[in-house]
C-alpha cells in the first residue's frame, strides 16, 4: 500500500508554474491616492494658482510623498492637464423635457452651481489667464469647454430644432454664444457676489426668445 502512495522518481512530475509578481509601475497604482492627489490640486491651484504650485504642495496637501505623484504625472502641466481632459469627457446629461425654455433654465441651474463652486471661482479665472501664456492649457480648457457644455447646449438646440421649437440649420455657433455667454459673463467675467432672484428663470426665458429670433 505504501509503494503504490510513493511518488516514482522516474516518472514525469507536473511542473509547477511559477507565481506571477505583480506588475509594476501604473498597473498597481492605487486609485484612493490618485483620488487625493487630484482633489488636492483643485484645493492647491484654488489657495495659491498655477504659477505658484508645486508638486511639493500638491502631496503634502494630499498626504503622500513626491514620488507617488511623479508616478502618475511627470510634471504640474501634465498633471493639470489631465484633470482638465477628465473634466471634458464626464460632461453634463442633456436635458429633455420637451420645453426649450425648460431645458435652458435645468442647464443654467447645473451651470451656476458649478462655476460658482468656491474651488472653481478661483481656478477657472486663474487658467484662463494662464491659458494666455501656455498654449498647452489654452488648447485643454477650449476642448473642455467645447465637451463639456458646448455639447449640452448643442444637444439642447438639436432637440429644439427637431420638436420644431427652433429654425431648422439656424447658426449653432450663435446659438451657443447666445445661451452660454450671458451666465458665463455674470459669474466668471465679473463675478457677481451672488445671482439675483429668479435670475436664470429669466435668462432662460430671453434665451429662447433669441433662439427663436435666430
Amino acid at each position: 500500500m505504501l509503494a503504490r502512495m510513493t511518488t516514482n522518481a522516474d516518472e514525469p512530475q507536473p511542473r509547477l508554474r511559477p507565481r506571477r509578481r505583480a506588475p509594476a509601475g501604473a498597473a498597481v497604482l492605487r486609485e484612493d491616492v490618485t483620488q487625493a492627489i487630484r482633489a488636492a490640486v483643485f484645493e492647491e491651484l484654488a489657495a495659491v494658482g498655477y504659477a505658484r504650485m508645486s508638486i511639493e504642495g500638491i502631496a503634502r496637501r494630499a498626504g503622500v510623498g513626491k514620488t507617488a505623484v511623479y508616478r502618475r504625472w511627470r510634471s504640474k502641466l501634465h498633471l493639470v492637464l489631465d484633470l482638465v481632459s477628465a473634466l471634458a469627457v464626464q460632461g453634463l446629461p442633456v436635458p429633455d423635457t420637451g420645453c426649450l425654455e425648460e431645458d435652458l433654465r435645468l442647464l443654467y441651474e447645473v451651470s451656476a452651481r458649478a462655476l460658482r463652486h468656491p474651488l472653481a471661482s478661483q481656478i477657472i479665472p486663474d487658467l484662463q489667464a494662464e491659458a494666455a501664456r501656455n498654449p498647452d492649457i489654452a488648447q485643454a480648457l477650449q476642448k473642455a469647454l467645447r465637451e463639456g457644455q458646448d455639447s449640452v447646449a448643442r444637444g439642447i438646440v438639436t432637440a429644439a430644432a427637431a420638436r420644431g421649437d427652433l429654425r431648422p440649420g439656424l447658426d449653432q455657433d450663435l446659438a451657443l454664444d447666445l445661451i452660454s455667454g450671458p451666465l458665463y459673463w455674470r459669474s466668471v467675467v465679473i463675478r457677481a457676489p451672488e445671482l439675483p432672484k429668479d435670475y436664470l428663470a429669466s435668462l432662460a426665458r430671453a434665451t429662447t426668445a433669441a433662439l427663436r429670433a435666430l
